[in-house]
């Protein structure tokens, strides 16, 4: 029986065509839907690309109705993946799908995680910190940002004369090389 996939992205979505390309060449896996909150997001254009269906949706269908909820269980969707999705879950879709929706974090969890750290905020607090290193942090997804429990964590050096954007072109190697094998483990031990 083939295992679907949804992702969840509202940027770029490098992350989220890595993933669905690499899960193409695992038999019996499906990515069946691309899910943003941005009707300007890369993803769409990538979707399109990898002839996935994408569903569009707004803040008021996101947390007071059910409707992604609904579509998501009536797609049979084994896993969900957040790539670059930047909305808490609700906690009615989280306890719909416990530990099957699994997220990246552009940092080493516990550090640089949390409400408004995302994206650059998180490469620009850590180069501020003064860290010699950061990473990856893949982790389950409960209704707190970044707090689920830790599936893996990879690491890259920060050099002190580093940039943020240098520490981010660090950080996204380690993302394209490890998310999309961490999802196919974890679709395989389903």
């Amino acid at each position: 029986m083939t295992k679907q996939i949804a992702i969840f992205a509202s940027g770029s979505g490098s992350n989220a065509e890595k993933i669905a390309e690499y899960l193409t060449n695992i038999p019996d896996v499906e990515t069946t839907l691309i899910l943003s909150n941005n009707p300007k997001a890369g993803v769409i254009d990538r979707a399109r690309r990898l002839h996935i269906p994408v569903l569009l949706f707004d803040r008021t269908t996101f947390y007071e109705s059910n409707q992604v909820t609904r579509l998501l269980q009536a797609q049979k969707i084994d896993l969900i993946v957040l790539a670059g999705f930047m909305w808490l879950m609700p906690s009615e879709l989280v306890q719909a799908f416990p530990d099957r929706i699994v997220n990246i974090h552009p940092a080493l969890l516990p550090k640089f995680g949390g409400k408004g750290m995302y994206g650059h905020f998180v490469h620009e607090a850590v180069v501020a910190a003064g860290e010699t290193e950061s990473g990856i942090t893949i982790h389950y997804v409960n209704e707190h940002y970044d707090e689920g429990q830790i599936i893996f964590q990879a690491s890259c050096p920060v050099a002190p004369t580093d940039s943020p954007e240098d520490v981010a072109r660090h950080v996204q190697k380690l993302e394209h090389e490890h998310y999309p094998r961490i999802v196919a483990e974890l679709v395989a031990a389903m």
